[in-house]
């Protein structure tokens, strides 16, 4: 899907039909802009632990940050793309979701395949169906 991303970009931006020469848009994640607005809309709380993403927000615990739920940057679909917390993301890293579940981190945050947001449970199902 990313590559499709990559090739509409280079053809709006070869054709002057808008874009950036880096792509459609995008942040500095490859994350289409529109793609960003529909999971800021749809991700209010940290998909992982379920903190609340407030724009005055101090703490680095509820800080948002973009998040590969499968750890493949080409997977660039609402399906792939979260947000969640600065802590739940450093202490993921690029471990397989349902093995970071697992971890002792998770244990004392109390987050369980039960209580991801559903995006993440999607995700568990998909992959466990593989």
């Amino acid at each position: 899907m990313f590559v499709i991303y990559q090739l509409i970009a280079n053809i709006c931006y070869t054709h002057g039909m808008g874009g950036t020469k880096k792509g459609l848009n995008m942040n500095r994640w490859n994350i289409p802009n529109w793609l960003e607005q529909e999971v800021i809309s749809r991700d209010r709380y940290c998909v992982y632990c379920g903190v609340e993403f407030l724009p005055s927000s101090e703490t680095k615990g509820s800080k948002p940050s973009w998040e590969h739920i499968v750890n493949d940057a080409g997977i660039v679909t609402s399906d792939n793309i979260a947000r969640c917390c600065l802590t739940c993301n450093s202490s993921k890293g690029t471990k397989e979701l349902a093995a970071w579940l697992q971890s002792k981190y998770c244990k004392k945050k109390g987050i369980t395949e039960e209580t991801v947001a559903k995006v993440v449970r999607k995700a568990l199902a998909s992959t466990a169906s593989k």
